[in-house]
């Protein structure tokens, strides 16, 4: 077997003017494909929970859902983005073709291993899946430092901190602990990453609406207060990941929730309100200070940690993740930016699993109607950007 660093040099950069459309661009397998698991790993989980499917249970069925939300579905949609948008950062040409197929393969490898740990051994499951990560944070790096785009380099310890945590993850279970600390160290990564990106994308997409409308009340420009505002938020997410119940962590969420809000703000998201495919973005984002309240209201003992964990998960990770996954395939390939009815309930299902998820922990009595219930809305959620956006993903771009 390769180690990381070979897997990495295999991979070269160059656009794909043969062989299946699928591979011609990063977006194309990993968005569809994770649209895919999404479904999939949910309702394998809901199998398990209703009628008792055994599923890797040497490893831990709860542990495995866990597993596969975070390391396994989460990292296909950052792999589309990043494969997408570093090209577009550096100037430099996106890897495609075959060299894509195998990154693919990669990530395919691990969800089936960690399908199979029961049958092929858990440490061999977790290396197998292991690799995925490493290879990708090589890979962007590669590009960040080559195209000499040294502020990107934020993005790669993102990169860097989610396949720690996913070996960190896999550590605590093969030991018989559980891999809390890794969960909360893989959701502050993205929740990391979304307000680092997020903050770069959401002011000028809405910048460049607002221009093509014909007005002039533009976003407040990218200043210190972000800046301010990004570490903070940093300082928080590590506090939780290593301390959740520290009452520093309560203070500090706090202060990173007013902040983040403030942030929105100046965003002017609401002017973009008859721009459902832009509007979202900033919804979505309303869920970042909504997850620090809650990292709060966690550390003072009002509300239980998997509650906090999906806020973040569903309301911040997931949802972004649909927003962006649906606005870069249709500009991708060559559609009007527009979101369908389609897609729109697609926003408005995830959004209301977002809400309704964490009432399990909060309602025991009604948690199994609940679960059922943001299971349907998760899989329908995903279900339509697959009927809708999954033709457009493995045909030609629309010239």
């Amino acid at each position: 077997m390769k180690n990381t660093s070979d897997a990495a040099r295999d991979l070269p950069r160059g656009m794909s003017r043969t062989g299946p459309v699928l591979f011609s661009y990063g977006f194309r397998p990993f968005f569809l494909a994770s649209a895919l698991f999404a479904i999939a790993s949910i309702d394998i989980w809901v199998a398990h929970l209703s009628f008792g499917v055994p599923v890797a249970p040497d490893y831990g069925t709860l542990y495995w859902h866990a597993h596969e939300m975070l390391f396994g579905f989460a990292p296909a949609v950052l792999a589309g983005f990043l494969l997408t948008a570093i090209p577009n950062w550096t100037g430099r040409l996106p890897i495609a073709g075959r060299p894509l197929a195998m990154l693919f393969a990669i990530w395919c490898a691990g969800r089936i291993a960690m399908l199979l740990s029961g049958s092929i051994g858990i440490v061999l499951a977790t290396a197998i899946d292991s690799l995925f990560l490493p290879v990708m944070l090589l890979v962007c790096a590669r590009e960040v430092v080559a195209g000499k785009k040294w502020k990107d380099l934020k993005v790669i310890a993102g990169l860097f901190v989610l396949s720690l945590a996913n070996v960190l993850f896999h550590i605590a279970v093969i030991e018989g602990i559980g891999p809390e600390l890794a969960i909360r160290l893989g959701i502050g990564a993205y929740v990391l990453l979304v307000t680092i990106v997020g903050g770069r994308i959401l002011p000028s997409f809405t910048r460049n609406w607002i221009n093509q409308s014909g007005r002039t009340d533009f976003p407040v420009p990218y200043n210190s207060f972000d800046a301010a505002t990004i570490i903070i938020g940093a300082v928080v997410l590590v506090l939780w990941a290593c301390a959740p119940d520290a009452i520093a962590t309560c203070g500090t969420a706090v202060v990173a929730a007013v902040l983040n809000t403030i942030r929105l703000i100046r965003w002017r998201g609401w002017t973009t309100w008859p721009e459902s495919i832009l509007f979202v973005l900033h919804a979505t984002f309303l869920f970042v200070p909504i997850g620090f309240a809650a990292i709060s209201l966690q550390a003072s003992g009002l509300l239980p940690e998997v509650a906090a964990l999906h806020i973040f998960a569903i309301g911040t990770i997931s949802m972004m993740m649909l927003a962006v996954m649906t606005r870069a395939t249709r500009g991708h390939t060559g559609r009007k930016l527009k979101s369908s009815r389609m897609a729109n309930i697609s926003y408005v299902l995830l959004g209301c699993v977002a809400l309704v998820r964490p009432l399990a922990e909060l309602i025991p009595t009604l948690s199994t109607e609940i679960l059922a219930l943001a299971a349907i809305g998760w899989t329908a959620a995903f279900g339509l950007f697959v009927v809708e956006h999954g033709p457009l993903l493995w045909s030609e771009r629309n010239l």
